[in-house]
């Protein structure tokens, strides 16, 4: 028995809803409605294994009162099933000032090959 998932494909502003029709196993047998090949490779990812770059905060020993929190993201998407627990580690973490824009601060998070990266600059 097939199984069809729509995708909406978010690689352009075209945003095609993109058929995929998943075999019994799991494996992808056909793909359509996509513009280009661009959209039936993110389709084809987002139905076996779909990933994202995650943002968030981690806590900075600033003098600056208005940096309290220090904006991060990876610098790659991680695997979707893994951002609950790579918040976790994010929560847990601190940074001491000064922190530089794209300064790696959890490298590999999760064992992904993936940094957690500072997007913002505190000098002091």
């Amino acid at each position: 028995m097939m199984k069809s998932k729509e995708v909406i494909c978010v690689q352009c502003p075209l945003a095609c809803r993109i058929q995929v029709e998943m075999a019994e196993d799991g494996t992808i047998s056909g793909i359509s409605n996509n513009r280009c090949k661009r959209g039936a490779e993110y389709a084809a990812q987002e139905v076996t294994n779909p990933v994202r770059i995650l943002t968030s905060t981690v806590s900075i020993v600033t003098d600056d009162p208005e940096h309290p929190m220090l904006p991060v993201q990876t610098s790659a998407a991680i695997p979707q099933k893994l951002l609950l627990e790579a918040m976790k580690v994010i929560a847990n973490t601190t940074v001491q000032a000064p922190v530089h824009y794209d300064q790696v601060l959890i490298p590999n998070i999760l064992g992904t090959g993936v940094d957690v990266v500072s997007t913002t600059e505190v000098l002091h």
